[in-house]
């Protein structure tokens, strides 16, 4: 009997739960319809969807008295920002690292809630990159930092037990010497990613190190705080 509810067991690690595969479709279907627009209206999306710090800079606002933007239209970019992407190999790139470490955050949270961690991950990814970034006019799409924090929160919820019980223990404490170094290695990563340019487009800036790291420590941050009130363990 045990040699066969064994590998029933594994299955779930197998498969990803249906939030990330529809959060995966949806960023494809969205990309899809844009690489599918003119080129008029690519450029228009990326204006009014993108996040852009310029659009927060009053100065931006004072050296061109004719524009102004709305409540709405300064909050939207960032969440909007996520679902835009560069290339279908940036696309693919952010699906393979979703799918890598979203079913983790998804098992331990449920579909609700793991989506609020996504979007509070990439909103304090874009929030990073603006403090860095004041009044540039680069726009940032992608859901790298968003993913990146979902990354931030799987790094704690691994244990050093089989791959296919993570997310079952408790959290691994934010000072703990696997965390630590994890974070040393993604920090160092995106710095020297940052400093050589890698992946800045000369009009769109499809990668932004700043906003990973962002989005990495608010998961990392976070998922104490989501564990209680969603699962009622403590962190």
């Amino acid at each position: 009997m045990a040699f066969f509810h064994e590998p029933r067991g594994r299955q779930p690690f197998l498969r990803a739960p249906f939030v990330v595969i529809a959060l995966i479709a949806v960023l494809a279907a969205v990309f899809a319809a844009y690489d599918l627009a003119p080129e008029n209206l690519q450029d228009s999306l990326i204006y009014r969807f993108a996040f852009i710090p310029a659009g927060y800079s009053q100065t931006f606002y004072a050296a061109h008295p004719g524009l102004h933007a709305t409540p709405f239209e300064l909050v939207i970019p960032f969440v909007s920002y996520i679902f835009l992407h560069g290339s279908w190999e940036h696309l693919i790139v952010n699906c393979v690292w979703l799918l890598a470490f979203g079913p983790i955050v998804a098992r331990r949270y449920g579909a609700l809630p793991f989506l609020a961690f996504f979007f509070v991950c990439g909103i304090a990814g874009a929030a990073t990159h603006l403090a860095f970034n004041w009044g540039s006019g680069a726009p940032v799409i992608g859901a790298s930092a968003a993913i990146a924090g979902l990354m931030g929160a799987a790094f704690r919820m691994i244990g050093s037990g089989p791959m296919m019980l993570a997310g079952e223990g408790p959290l691994a404490p934010l000072l703990s010497s696997r965390i630590m170094t994890w974070s040393a290695v993604w920090v160092a990563i995106n710095v020297v990613a940052g400093l050589m340019g890698l992946g800045a487009g000369s009009e769109v800036q499809i990668i932004a190190w700043q906003a990973h790291l962002g989005g990495y420590f608010a998961g990392l941050l976070f998922a104490g705080p989501f564990d209680r009130f969603h699962t009622g363990r403590q962190a």
